[in-house]
């Protein structure tokens, strides 16, 4: 078997020089591979597989085929060599012989290198160790791999690796298709859900003309024929809720969200949400269409309500329901109800060493404690409702507590997997709470450019009926359904620091 074993600089340059002169060979020979423009591919390595599956030990099919992929192993054995080829399927073995091929074509395949791509046709037929094969009668090269391929691209050490150069560990890990495969499916299934509810699929802008005043960091970049600065969006959420007004009354999209914060394992500077917003219902009726979602995706991608994530078994078909005073009070033993003031707040917080929020009231403070106690007790699917209306600024309040707002978060292994809301639409009242949010960001950042989206206060004035919205990331959605510990895992390009 011919192995890749770079193991220094010079060798693999060296290696990079043979293959860059049988290239040069090949040109003057007038067999330029890129000068190939398509090649009849008519079958796949895992449809042959299946097809054939009973098939005895050195059967013939009769049956001839075109494959096309990236040659993955080679063995040359005098007159017959094996190979095995790669395509879009996965892998099928070669049988390349001599008498068949013809000697210069022979010739000419003993020459290839692991990773050229060809295209090969010949029969189908099962070899005497039981592998299912294709006898080759033609072979041609359809690109010539000037790079050798690491012999191996996985492992701890690597990773780094892996995700600047997605397109070696693609080719040498090919689980990881997998995961992106099921990104794809996941994808399809929402939306087919969302479609079957008569949701209508929108896009809105990706660049915006200013900050909002959000906690959310944005990402700037300048409009040079406006002569204006323009904000990468951290939501889709104002834009799509215009449409409510406008009398779309069932709308999603599946966009790109841009905020320039932190990186973690849970985190990276562009990701992927869905916000969808539906009209005459509230944040109940949203909690009813989470949990009926994702016991669809947890059966149509995992095969199964009960699903493994990182060692622990998250069962899916049951969730939990608990308001953030239950919730902090379960897992605390603190009691919201028992706080008369927000001194008192502080006082608790103090007494449970619990940090204190930049603007101290009971609410915020309420929030703290959750973050502190409860967040990390809930490993099955969680809701949690009820949220202080102080970090809630689009929510509507409890009518019967303004206190509070119709808002909940889902949590499952620790982690927060969406928001929703029963929307807030007075537009007085939307319009105080965006310009406090403003103003307690500029006391905190007096060089801040936030300020009061004034438009969508004046589309709530013309009346945004009863609204359930949800945003939700897709991301960890993947990482959830695929076992992948870090985000990074299950975007094929995430945002790296370059090299030099």
């Amino acid at each position: 078997m011919e192995q890749n074993k770079p193991q220094t600089e010079q060798e693999l340059t060296q290696q990079a020089a043979v293959r860059r002169q049988k290239l040069a060979d090949l040109c003057e020979a007038g067999h330029n591979p890129f000068e190939i423009t398509k090649y009849a591919q008519d079958a796949y390595s895992a449809d042959l597989k299946n097809e054939f599956a009973d098939l005895p030990a050195e059967a013939e099919t009769g049956k001839i085929v075109s494959l096309a992929g990236r040659m993955m192993s080679k063995r040359i054995m005098g007159k017959a060599s094996f190979a095995h080829l790669r395509d879009q399927k996965g892998d099928i073995q070669i049988f390349v012989k001599r008498d068949l091929l013809g000697d210069e074509a022979y010739a000419a395949f003993k020459k290839l290198d692991i990773g050229d791509i060809i295209g090969v046709k010949g029969e189908v037929f099962r070899t005497k160790m039981g592998e299912i094969s294709v006898r080759i009668s033609e072979l041609t090269l359809l690109s010539k791999s000037l790079l050798p391929l690491p012999e191996k691209f996985h492992g701890l050490t690597d990773r780094e690796a892996r995700y600047r150069q997605r397109y070696v560990d693609l080719i040498m890990n090919p689980e990881v298709k997998d995961t992106f495969e099921k990104r794809s499916l996941i994808l399809k299934e929402i939306r087919a859900y969302l479609d079957e509810k008569g949701f209508l699929e929108v896009d809105t802008p990706i660049l915006t003309p200013f900050e909002i005043g959000a906690s959310a960091r944005p990402f700037y970049t300048h409009h040079n024929t406006l002569n204006m600065d323009m904000v990468l969006r951290i939501e889709t959420e104002l834009y799509l809720k215009r449409l409510i007004v406008g009398g779309m009354d069932r709308v999603y999209e599946v966009g790109r969200i841009f905020r320039n914060e932190g990186m973690d394992p849970k985190h990276n500077p562009e990701f992927t949400t869905i916000e969808l917003y539906q009209a005459f219902t509230d944040f109940h009726g949203m909690m009813d269409l989470v949990e009926e979602m994702y016991k669809r995706l947890a059966l149509k991608v995992c095969g199964s309500l009960e699903i493994t994530y990182q060692g622990k078994q998250i069962d899916m078909g049951h969730w939990e329901r608990l308001t953030m005073v239950e919730a902090v009070k379960k897992y605390s033993g603190v009691d919201f109800n028992d706080w008369k003031t927000d001194e008192d707040a502080i006082a608790a917080a103090k007494e449970y060493h619990v940090e204190l929020p930049e603007v101290p009231t009971k609410g915020a403070i309420l929030a703290e404690f959750f973050d502190a106690f409860v967040e990390d007790k809930l490993i099955q699917p969680t809701f949690i409702y009820d949220y202080p209306v102080e970090i809630s600024p689009l929510a509507k309040r409890k009518p019967t507590d303004p206190a509070f707002t119709e808002r909940f978060e889902y949590f499952i292994d620790c982690t927060e997997y969406g928001n929703a809301f029963s929307e807030l639409n007075d537009p007085i009242d939307q319009k105080a709470r965006f310009e406090r949010q403003v103003a307690e960001r500029k006391a905190i950042e007096p060089d801040c450019k936030a300020q009061v989206d004034y438009d969508y206060v004046n589309a709530l004035e013309y009346g945004l009926p009863p609204t359930g919205g949800l945003g939700f990331g897709v991301d960890r959605l993947v990482m959830l359904l695929t076992d992948s510990a870090s985000i990074r895992d299950v975007l094929l390009f995430p945002t790296m620091k370059p090299i030099d």
